[in-house]
């Protein structure tokens, strides 16, 4: 291997810059996360080798359970409209009759791409507990206006509904590209077999997007376990009202860049890897269990 990338030196070097900026920016923070997390450190002195302290700590810390609650209940709250809605979506841009498709995708895209931080200020501006424009269009109706950033659900919501209006159409052009993939042949076949559009839908359609389906599960669970820009700048670093809004990377944040607990923020950083890989082997199995059965 050594004498093949001495000869091939040139080629080697003009790749170099990549994995130098990969040792250094991303192999480099995970390896001293991990040995950090097993010191004392408040950001400058010298640290102090506690071993499995923060860990234990961590098992018995009532705000951090309250933070996968928090976490758990958003991704639950987002996860299922958000596919749903992305399905509906997908058909409609499927549908043959549709004028105008390229406009409608990337109309969709769009929402992925722009920046969190504004559509997380508009979604304040939108749920306002004073100035709010829902609860000013509540007000015009004559009903009474709601408190949004005072209740701990409520808060949720706004949460969720800021992940499912950012990742719906992502998740909509995947489906799509799996629908246009499906064979045609397949649903001629039902039809001259009697089979109605509910049939098709369910055995036929479903089946063949199981794989993208469970794909995009494990994506939005894992961009939702580290949801953090959106109640970092909706609710502030204390995770609003009663922590409600408080997620597990918000947690992190709080620990490591504002109490300064560097080696706790580690320890969390580390929880979370673990909760995202159990979730990740999870899919895995089901992907495994539905190849075989197919």
């Amino acid at each position: 291997m050594w004498h093949d990338i001495y000869k091939n030196k040139v080629l080697y070097l003009f790749i170099s810059p990549f994995y130098l900026l990969f040792l250094a920016f991303g192999l480099f923070p995970v390896i001293f996360s991990l040995f950090l997390s097993f010191q004392s450190w408040a950001g400058i002195g010298e640290m102090e080798f506690v071993g499995l302290v923060q860990f234990q700590y961590l098992i018995t810390d009532p705000v951090f359970w309250k933070a996968i609650g928090n976490t758990f209940i958003i991704w639950f709250l987002s996860t299922i409209p958000m596919l749903f809605g992305a399905l509906c979506i997908a058909f409609l841009l499927n549908v043959p009759s549709l004028r105008f498709k390229g406009f409608y995708r990337t109309a969709f895209f769009l929402t992925n791409v722009t920046s969190i931080v504004a559509v997380t200020i508009i979604f304040k501006s939108i749920f306002g507990n004073q100035y709010g424009l829902l609860n000013y269009i509540l007000t015009v109706i004559g009903l009474e206006p709601v408190q949004w950033m005072n209740s701990g659900i409520l808060v949720k919501i706004v949460i969720a509904s800021m992940v499912v209006w950012r990742w719906a159409g992502y998740n909509a052009i995947i489906y799509l590209a799996g629908l246009q993939s499906i064979p045609n042949t397949l649903y001629e076949a039902a039809k001259i077999d009697g089979a109605n559009s509910y049939q098709m839908f369910f055995h036929i359609t479903i089946p063949m997007l199981r794989p993208i389906i469970l794909f995009t599960v494990l994506m939005t669970t894992i961009g939702s376990m580290q949801l953090f820009t959106e109640p970092q700048v909706l609710l502030g670093d204390s995770g609003g009202v009663g922590e409600s809004g408080l997620t597990i990377a918000l947690y992190m944040y709080q620990q490591g860049f504002i109490k300064h607990e560097f080696g706790y923020a580690a320890a969390i950083s580390w929880a979370l890897f673990l909760i995202i890989a159990l979730f990740s082997l999870f899919n895995w199995k089901v992907v495994q269990r539905t190849g075989v059965k197919s």
